[in-house]
């Protein structure tokens, strides 16, 4: 299956020159960030890995973050994600920030699960996002209302919206790329391959399969000891849908990680590369690390109402963290399959490279 996005891998081997800044020292600036626009989110989704954030409605300031997204791409930022812990969508500002981000030089995307991109909304914002991708966890109205704890309504207004989508980029020739999302779980792996075939047929680029990933702060552990073994059928269905543009992507690789629950590096080496910025507009290290009562202190590098972002970056306070996570933070304790997994392995192995690396 064709991962032209290479979804199921890494991109930072296509920026050398801030890996080798790195690798001398450097104190380099992120390449990428998370941002969670909003805390208020419409849908109660049962693998929710952000629930004990409470769902606050609280909402990222427009004219601080349009401000501070400029600074930092200044400062070397490259792209943003809007996700986190609620639906980006149901921010009052979105697309006026997606607009003014572009504007900078970054490049926009967003997880969702597109309930709000209605017509007016996907005009304005397609021609100025890298990509969108939808979370939908079924094919049908009940699986996808049981799983996103939803109404079931929500289910045909995605549809309608993300094929209105398709058919802009289409007409418009945009280079939007409009993907969908599958968590893989015991109640909608039977609807997998109808969800492929819809997707495709709708104008989406791909179909994403990922495995569930607990987070230890999580107050759900429902799907906790879900395993992926004996899928090799599934896999040959979905493969089968792909062609004519669309692919499926069928996260094999990760969801081998997740049964054998392994962490191919001895440290955390990632988070020079990338940050997360929540809908109170704290700065974090590791969105994993997030309200945890242990170590907070250590991941809460400051927050953007307060200090620019340069300042933040600079400071002792993240350095002295950034340190302590490299030299003494387990990392059999991190989340497994956490977002910068792959790029941690990368990053390990040119630390500590093998035997004959010159015979190239």
């Amino acid at each position: 299956m064709t991962d032209k996005y290479r979804i199921d891998s890494h991109k930072l081997l296509f920026h050398p020159t801030r890996v080798s800044d790195w690798i001398q020292g450097k104190n380099v600036y992120p390449l990428y960030m998370e941002i969670s626009p909003t805390g208020g989110c419409n849908h109660r989704c049962t693998y929710c890995a952000l629930d004990f954030m409470g769902y606050e409605k609280r909402n990222l300031d427009t004219a601080i973050l349009k401000a501070r997204l400029k600074e930092m791409a200044g400062l070397g930022l490259k792209s943003v994600m809007y996700a986190g812990e609620g639906e980006p969508f149901l921010h009052p500002d979105m697309v006026e920030i997606t607009q003014a981000a572009k504007a900078y030089g970054i490049d926009n995307a967003f997880t969702t699960n597109a309930t709000k991109i209605d017509q007016d909304v996907a005009e304005a914002i397609m021609p100025v996002t890298s990509w969108i991708k939808v979370s939908i966890n079924g094919s049908t109205k009940e699986t996808y209302a049981k799983i996103h704890r939803s109404k079931p309504a929500d289910y045909d207004t995605v549809i309608t919206n993300m094929a209105y989508c398709g058919e802009l980029k289409r007409k418009n020739k945009l280079d939007c790329a409009l993907g969908m999302q599958l968590l893989l779980l015991p109640e909608n792996q039977h609807e997998a391959v109808d969800l492929a075939k819809l997707a495709k047929k709708i104008g989406m680029d791909y179909l994403v399969i990922k495995p569930y990933s607990q987070h230890p702060l999580s107050k759900t552990h429902l799907y906790e000891n879900v395993t992926y073994d004996n899928l090799d059928k599934l896999s040959l269905d979905l493969q089968a849908v792909s062609g004519d543009g669309f692919s499926v992507i069928y996260r094999r690789e990760t969801m081998a990680t997740w049964d054998h629950k392994a962490h191919e590096y001895g440290a955390c080496l990632a988070l020079p590369f990338w940050s997360y910025m929540d809908a109170g507009g704290n700065i974090w290290g590791c969105s994993m690390y997030m309200e945890s009562p242990d170590f907070k202190e250590r991941f809460l590098y400051g927050n953007i109402n307060e200090q620019s972002f340069e300042e933040i970056w600079n400071s002792k306070k993240r350095l002295d963290a950034l340190a302590w996570v490299q030299n003494e933070l387990d990392v059999s304790n991190c989340r497994v399959n956490c977002r910068m997994d792959k790029v941690n392995k990368y990053l390990w192995e040119l630390k500590h490279p093998a035997a004959h690396v010159n015979f190239i």
